[in-house]
């Protein structure tokens, strides 16, 4: 079995804006994004609340970045994080990947 880097990492969700078409909420689909969770940017586009700090955390990730994570809205997750870095989670990062890790002093995977 391999081991899931991404339950340990959370790089990304602390490095990125995650802005996403208003349809992916709870509102608006069933088992969609918490509408509480996210602020709006334009009529139809919304963003997680927290990644647009100056230093960015998503609202759903709790843990210690590089330590031990998880996504408190996985199975709920929007289109961006379920298609960032598709095998990360297997050990094969992508050029994404390897700069949100290095923002945070971890080691490309």
């Amino acid at each position: 079995m391999r081991e899931d880097h991404c339950t340990r990492c959370g790089a990304c969700c602390a490095a990125f804006r995650v802005d996403f078409h208003h349809s992916e909420l709870a509102s608006r689909a069933p088992g969609g994004v918490p509408d509480a969770l996210v602020v709006p940017v334009t009529a139809t586009l919304v963003r997680m609340r927290g990644t647009d700090a100056a230093l960015p955390r998503c609202i759903a990730l709790e843990g210690e970045v590089g330590g031990a994570v998880r996504c408190t809205l996985y199975a709920a997750r929007p289109s961006p994080c379920r298609d960032f870095a598709p095998y990360a989670a297997l050990g094969i990062g992508d050029e994404a990947c390897a700069r949100a890790r290095r923002r945070h002093g971890l080691e490309a995977l």
